[in-house]
């Protein structure tokens, strides 16, 4: 009794040895362990404020079809992640996302399935998070575990992931959305200021995602989003989905299904470096992908607490590399053996070879204003969000 005793005098007086022990506890436990006394609710926050490295959440095998391998495998995970969450990035295959009915007539009933699903997502995470989910033709996901793994290109079958970003010192993650005006042609540029992406020295990338691309007057106004935007000093980098199915920050009403638009994240930051490469039509084999990650490398990001990104046209993978599959990956992990990539295939690509790093700026790109929208072509980037001495998960 006299040991025992002598452990909860420690354990509840000496907050260095409390917050060695509240160290190892995933968020979920630290934050159950935080309403136990004042003492342990100060050693959790500073532990909570210490875990600043982007964490993930992957789903590679399909399973019951009463739900989405994405939302069960976030449902497990999430009781043993190190992060709180405050910005989430999911996205998934569109072809099981919203059910498995293919019938016309069935449409309404793939929406309503897609939104439950968004639901059955969003529930899962912290109310406040900032959530943008998007579903597409094809997936890029790193798997669990570590960030060496090895990227896969799912093209076919149930996949997906969810990128949880806690609060990082130094560096702001915000959601946006454009929508179309069937009323209006023009838009209103002053909708960037209040997105935070105009007059913000800080801004360093900007990922966008247009969606219902189909939509008569789609393009013209993705054009009219991109081309204010395309700035020397700025990462533009995406391309378009199928269509997006969460945005935690606004109304659920927020897509009518006949509008068309853009979604996306920007990140500011003094601290944020990052590099984009464009492969084009003509990178088509293993020397010339390799190349182009060459280019990539040479931007000399920090690789570091680095996402990689990977948006590519739904007929590149392995149609366009003659059945060969996974070569833009694995082309990726050979010159970025630490780096995680995930990204997906799409309808549409925006990006262009650029490089952001604090004051430095170098453009390789070919005309005065670059036209950052393409078909039949793949846009690979990389994100560094700052050194942080935070293990990762």
């Amino acid at each position: 009794m006299e040991a025992t005793g002598k452990a909860g005098f420690v354990l509840g007086n000496l907050a260095e040895v409390v917050e060695r022990v509240l160290g190892f506890l995933p968020t979920k436990a630290l934050l159950r362990a935080a309403c136990v006394c004042r003492l342990w609710r100060e050693c959790a926050r500073r532990t909570l404020r210490a875990r600043q490295r982007v964490a993930w959440v992957s789903a590679l095998e399909a399973g019951p079809a009463d739900s989405h391998a994405l939302v069960r495998a976030l449902a497990r995970e999430l009781e043993k992640v190190q992060v709180l969450p405050q910005t989430v990035l999911y996205i998934a295959d569109a072809g099981t996302f919203s059910g498995h009915e293919e019938c016309h007539e069935q449409k309404k009933a793939r929406k309503r399935n897609s939104k439950e699903t968004a639901i059955a997502l969003e529930k899962l995470l912290p109310k406040r998070c900032q959530v943008l989910g998007l579903v597409t033709p094809g997936v890029v996901v790193t798997p669990m575990g570590s960030s060496s793994n090895q990227p896969q290109e799912i093209e076919e079958g149930e996949a997906g992931f969810a990128l949880l970003f806690p609060k990082i010192d130094g560096v702001k993650i915000h959601t946006f959305h454009f929508s179309k005006d069937s009323k209006n042609r023009v838009f209103d540029e002053s909708k960037f200021a209040e997105a935070g992406l105009k007059n913000n020295p800080d801004l360093r990338v900007v990922l966008l995602f247009g969606y219902n691309s189909w939509k008569s007057g789609a393009t013209r106004f993705l054009h009219q989003i991109v081309n204010p935007l395309n700035e020397k000093s700025i990462i533009l980098a995406g391309g378009q989905v199928e269509s997006f199915t969460s945005l935690a920050s606004e109304n659920s009403s927020a897509q009518p299904g006949d509008a068309c638009g853009v979604v996306g994240l920007a990140f500011s930051g003094p601290q944020i470096q990052s590099a984009t490469v464009l492969l084009d039509q003509d990178v088509a084999d293993e020397r010339t992908a390799e190349a182009a990650m060459q280019r990539l490398k040479a931007a000399n990001i920090p690789e570091h607490n680095t996402i990689g990104f990977m948006f590519a046209c739904v007929g590149r993978g392995y149609r366009h590399y003659k059945t060969k599959r996974n070569m833009e990956a694995d082309a990726f992990r050979k010159f970025f053996p630490n780096v995680p990539l995930f990204g997906f295939f799409g309808h549409g690509e925006i990006g262009c070879d650029r490089i952001v790093t604090g004051n430095f700026v170098l453009r390789e790109c070919n005309d005065i204003k670059d036209d950052l929208l393409h078909g039949y072509t793949t846009v690979m980037t990389l994100i560094h969000l700052g050194s942080t001495k935070a293990n990762q998960v």
